[in-house]
């Protein structure tokens, strides 16, 4: 078997219980000859033959060559032999062939399908199939590759030889190997908590445009530091042939910010990295991606990639899988155990044990299950793609059966919103669901932190990828219907190990991104005093004791009317604005300029969904056009496809095609006589007008229907500069009820972090 190929018996995946023959082998035999390595998002010809089985295939018998779901290269297509993605089949007996691509033409996780159905004759043993993925013969450039990298990207292979309607898989796996290409933009990773003289180490790796480590990076590099950094070296010669690499041995002189500066042979920055926070006696932050999935159920690659890339390439400090539980075989189960146990490290690298109990949103929705050790047993939503049935009678079908079945393990649980939103108002959870995912790469969800507040839940927020694309903690959403870059939590704890990070789960101690590494810190003050809980009493006893304040997570209680919350942010770019939020309202904030600064740049920005389920995207198409004014220069915000529109057209005009998953996406237009005339933005669900010499530092907000989905338009300064902000808030407490104090955070380049909650309780 290939490197990066599942084993059968750990892929989640059916086939018929029935069939014509004894084993797949009676079917035929296929092959790809040239198997690569091919770049990302390059355009190749592919060709596969299939040899035909011991059945023959008769009149009306069909292959399918299949594919995965997370596939987001080119849409086949037989029609165009001059146009991308042209595919064509020929049969060595002359016999005809109907091809039928059909986009979601079988069953999960294989559900992009080429049909190839046999007219006309009949095909005996021994004759062949050659199909010919990107024939270039008509003029087609090609077949149009996906956007993220696969050891082995498989065209999979399904025979119907009796005409039954009933495919069955070949032993054979014909697949190519997809790659990184050209390297366009450098990442410098640091961690975001440090003390004095704690070692740490700098992640350096080079993205090509489409997010992935590129291989073909090789260079001198200079690196400068803001903040004094012994062990730094002046010049290394990042060696090609690499992903990503690693500098050691570092350490902090002094308490401080510190920030790395990488630099080529001529001085130009290629990146800086994010800050560095040394103080003494701090808290430790770590970095986790915990959502993601790999080749075995709806992924891509082994276990051993996604996780191989995360601590190597993506620099996590923390790691879980999350397979849906309906596609774990007991041993893919087994396995998941195994691996997290080997790359556990303490002290290095943290992985936790787990899955994705994948229950429909009516009965409780998607949610994360945690485990502190290995070796315990799944309860799956159900069996719905497996093939063994003798645990059937371990499943938990409802959140409800789940949480009671979870009531004595040493676990924790998240509610996230994917495929199937987690109802969280279904069941409490009680002390086993500790936090909700409010961003991944299937967009943010502010909307699941509020729903808690309304149902009287203490939780926690997180955010993670839930990649399916192999690139966990640095998940890109590529050409597909994932919007979002993937996010990353911070874990505040004392110690990186199983333990620490439990620790810092259960007592909800984490804020979360949207991909980027900011140090964030919130603190609230009494002065009148207050009452810090270890636990929830709304569950039962917790022990309590005095406090005149309450950091991120914390349950307290006071008399007073007000408390003072010191929000500090530090960020790899420059502060547009810090929000206060009471529960579900915004109550306070601050931004990173003064009205004094506003300039020539203008930014319009596109923000919500549709709903709440799967079909949550909303496309925002049409214009903005200035009146009077020239587009100087122009910027994309939260772009991440590529290949959509959103780019100037013409001296005044801006053309966009673009989605939105609960997320933002815009463009920052640097305009010459910036105040003279209007902007007209004509985006489908919202139209907008707007005087450009009326723009001040308050944004005009169009609402646009659909889940807080809005159009919003406002003037930025030429140059925003605050990247390292402090700020008391005066909040005023609300009596009789929680006052949930939280806050959001957003940058210039549009990134979001948000805190977990402090929960104030005033009587």
């Amino acid at each position: 078997m290939s490197d990066g190929l599942i084993d059968d018996d750990e892929m989640g995946d059916v086939w018929p219980a029935v069939h014509p023959g004894r084993e797949a082998g009676d079917y035929g035999s296929a092959r790809i000859d040239a198997r690569g390595p091919f770049a990302v998002r390059s355009f190749q010809t592919v060709d596969l033959t299939y040899t035909v089985g011991r059945f023959g295939l008769d009149d009306s018998g069909s292959i399918k060559i299949v594919q995965r779901f997370p596939n987001d290269g080119g849409r086949l297509q037989v029609a165009d032999p001059t146009a991308m993605n042209f595919v064509s089949a020929r049969a060595s007996n002359g016999c005809s062939l109907i091809l039928v691509p059909e986009p979601d033409g079988h069953q999960r996780p294989w559900e992009r399908s080429l049909r190839i159905t046999v007219r006309g004759g009949s095909m005996h043993p021994g004759d062949s199939i050659t199909v010919t993925f990107g024939d270039r013969g008509g003029g087609s450039p090609g077949l149009r590759l996906q956007t993220f990298c696969e050891t082995a990207h498989e065209f999979r292979v399904l025979v119907d030889p009796c005409a039954t309607g009933h495919f069955f898989p070949l032993t054979d796996r014909p697949c190519i190997e997809i790659v990184a290409g050209t390297p366009v933009r450098w990442k410098a990773v640091l961690p975001t908590h440090g003390r004095p003289g704690g070692p740490f180490s700098l992640g350096l790796r080079a993205e090509d445009l489409w997010g992935n480590p590129s291989h073909r990076a090789g260079r001198s590099l200079r690196l400068e530091a803001d903040g004094g950094i012994l062990g730094l070296p002046g010049r290394v010669d990042y060696p090609d042939g690499e992903l990503a690499w690693r500098i050691t041995g570092l350490t902090a002189l002094a308490a401080g910010i510190v920030r790395v500066r990488v630099l080529d042979d001529d001085g130009a920055e290629l990146a800086r990295s994010n800050p560095l926070v040394v103080r003494a006696g701090q808290t430790g932050g770590y970095w986790g991606d915990l959502h993601g999935q790999s080749g075995e159920t709806v992924g891509v690659n082994p276990i051993d990639e996604y996780f191989a890339f995360g601590r190597d390439l993506a620099f996590l400090d923390v790691m879980s899988h999350q397979a849906n539980d309906f596609q774990v075989t007991g041993a893919f189960w087994a396995r998941i155990n195994a691996v997290t146990d080997a790359v556990n490290r303490d002290g290095t690298f943290v992985a936790f044990p787990g899955y994705e109990w994948s229950g429909n949103t009516p009965v409780g929705g998607d949610h994360n299950v945690f485990f502190r050790h290995a070796g315990r047993p799944i309860r799956r939503s159900s069996h719905a793609l497996l093939e063994d049935r003798s645990d059937l009678d371990g499943d938990a079908n409802t959140t409800t059966e789940l949480f009671e079945a979870l009531r004595d393990e040493d676990c924790v649980v998240y509610a996230h919103v994917g495929g199937r939103p987690a109802d969280i108002g279904r069941d409490d959870g009680g002390r086993i669901r500790t936090a909700v995912e409010v961003h991944s790469d299937w967009g943010s969800f502010e909307w699941i932190m509020k729903d808690s507040f309304a149902h009287g839940y203490r939780l926690g927020l997180v955010c993670n990828s839930d990649g399916h694309k192999g690139r966990p903690g640095a998940s890109h959403p590529g050409a597909s219907q994932f919007g979002a870059l993937g996010g990353l939590t911070c874990f505040l704890a004392d110690d990186l190990t199983r333990d620490g990070i439990f620790a810092a789960l259960r007592r909800r101690r984490h804020y979360g991104t949207t991909g980027c590494r900011m140090f964030l810190d919130v603190v609230a003050a009494f002065p009148g005093g207050a009452t810090l809980y270890d636990g929830d009493p709304r569950l039962g006893p917790a022990a309590s004791r005095p406090s005149a304040e309450a950091g991120m997570g914390d349950i307290v209680e006071t008399a007073g009317g007000r408390a003072r919350l010191r929000v500090e942010v530090a960020a790899h770019a420059p502060i547009l604005r810090i929000d206060v939020l009471n529960g579900p309202d915004e109550v306070a904030g601050v931004s990173g300029y003064d009205a004094a600064d506003l300039g020539d740049r203008i930014r319009v920005s596109f923000h919500g969904a549709e709903y709440r389920g799967r079909g949550r995207q909303t496309s925002w198409k049409g214009s903005a056009r200035f009146s009077d004014a020239r587009i100087e220069r122009f910027d994309r915000i939260n772009a991440w496809n590529h290949e959509r529109p959103l780019a100037p057209d013409g001296p005044s005009s801006v053309a966009f095609d673009v989605l939105t998953t609960g997320n933002f996406i815009g463009f920052d237009a640097w305009l010459s006589d910036s105040r003279a005339g209007t902007l007209t933005v004509a985006a489908g669900h919202a139209d907008a007008q707007v005087v450009l010499d009326e723009l001040g530092t308050d944004p005009v907000v169009v609402e646009a229907g659909g889940l807080d989905r809005q159009l919003r338009i406002s003037r930025l300064p030429d140059r925003c500069r605050r990247d390292h902000l402090v700020h008391d808030f005066d909040i005023e407490l609300r009596p009789g009820r929680d006052n949930p104090l939280w806050v959001r955070v957003t940058t210039e380049d549009g990134y979001n972090a948000w805190s977990s909650p402090i929960y104030v309780v005033r009587p």
